[in-house]
């Protein structure tokens, strides 16, 4: 990438032009990609995570839930918890009961 002097123009302004221009190009998210081998099988993977990720976005603003701000989610800020996990006061703990599929 190349950015030359223009007249009257300071070094301060001169870099913020050569910044602007390397982030318009996109080269710096190509280093940045290539800066770890990812398998055909990951790219795959991490493009299908994204999809999804764009579709419930999608869902969520035809629905009208986007509008209003974040989405909260059950659990609180330490995200989901199960009832009778770890750190819960009423427990099952011991019953034989494993919340799996029931076998006789």
């Amino acid at each position: 990438m190349y950015v030359s002097l223009r007249d009257g123009e300071t070094q301060e302004a001169l870099l913020r032009r050569f910044q602007r221009s390397i982030q318009n190009s996109g080269l710096l998210r190509e280093v940045k990609a290539k800066r770890f081998f990812v398998s055909n099988g990951e790219k795959a993977r991490i493009a299908a995570r994204k999809s999804a990720a764009r579709h419930r976005r999608r869902a969520r603003k035809e629905a009208g839930l986007e509008i209003g701000g974040p989405v909260r989610r059950r659990g609180g800020p330490g995200g989901f918890r199960r009832p009778g996990g770890p750190g819960s006061s009423g427990g099952s703990h011991g019953s034989g009961t494993s919340g799996g599929p029931a076998r006789s």
